[in-house]
């Protein structure tokens, strides 16, 4: 790895522990659950700065909803987590899954400029599904979906 970036360094998070988050029986069917975080936190694990950005979470629920309180609690153990951004949305994709097993979901942080660049990471489930439903982030509904 360059810049003296380890294995250890692109791990780092991934097998933490963080609050669990909660769920409750959905009672409809075929809808979708937009919610927006713009306060996220969480720290580079090699330069220890913290990273801010805004993720969003968009998905279709089946038997389960997540509950909001324990989200919150969940996101906010991020803050003092050394993890790489691209890894925080893919682990909250995976986590938000193994938790309430939605349809299809998508987790999108747009992180704040550093170094004069910005960056947005997408993850989709199931993965590997088409930009398709990365477009629902943008608010462009298509016809397909």
């Amino acid at each position: 790895m360059a810049s003296g970036y380890t294995r250890g360094h692109a791990r780092s998070g991934l097998a933490a522990r963080l609050p669990r988050l909660e769920t409750w029986p959905n009672q409809s069917p075929g809808y979708e659950i937009t919610i927006v975080v713009p306060e996220f936190t969480s720290v580079c694990p090699k330069t220890q700065l913290p990273d801010f950005g805004t993720i969003t979470i968009r998905y279709q629920p089946r038997r389960r909803c997540l509950e909001l309180k324990s989200l919150k609690y969940y996101l906010l153990a991020y803050r003092q987590l050394g993890i790489f951004y691209e890894n925080a949305v893919n682990r909250i994709l995976d986590d938000l899954v193994a938790a309430c097993r939605p349809a299809w979901a998508v987790v999108e942080g747009a992180f704040n400029t550093r170094g004069g660049m910005r960056s947005t990471i997408t993850a989709t489930y199931p993965r590997g599904a088409s930009r398709s439903r990365r477009t629902f982030l943008k608010g462009e509904r298509e016809i397909s979906q």
